[in-house]
């Protein structure tokens, strides 16, 4: 269980990296269709857009798989980087939606995309390295 914890961890971290490329995608493509006359309103949309709004999914659905199968294995601290893995996927959910009505709050939706991509490793890399028997001295 601690290489599908792990596995789990870096497609979380991955899934992340994944996002940003697409929302810079989304960015420049819409500078670039509005420098090339296309009309942006509300139901103009790009596939930089779509892949960031279904990847966002897919990461919650990880997230929650990721803190069952904490529950699973004997990772070191796994269910709490597990937990807080899910919790920041929460945040990360309501600070789009509030977003959207106040912009400026996307800065904090960035950032906390990158924390749950660190989260996410610190997991995976404590899921790589055995137990250490405990030994007096």
């Amino acid at each position: 269980m601690r290489k599908v914890y792990r596995t789990l961890g870096l497609l979380i971290a991955i899934a992340v990296v994944l996002q940003i490329a697409s929302i810079a995608l989304a960015g420049f493509t819409i500078a670039k269709d509005a420098d090339d006359g296309t009309a942006i309103g509300a139901d103009y949309t790009n596939f930089g857009e779509s892949y960031h709004s279904i990847a966002g999914t897919v990461i919650g659905l990880l997230a929650l798989v990721f803190l069952i199968v904490s529950f699973l294995t004997d990772v070191p601290r796994g269910r709490v980087l597990a937990g807080i893995v899910v919790g920041l996927v929460v945040l990360q959910f309501l600070l789009a939606v509030v977003s959207f009505g106040v912009p400026a709050l996307g800065v904090l939706h960035g950032i906390n995309g990158l924390a749950i991509a660190a989260v996410a490793s610190m997991g995976a890399r404590r899921a790589a390295v055995p137990n250490q028997p405990v030994t007096s001295g």
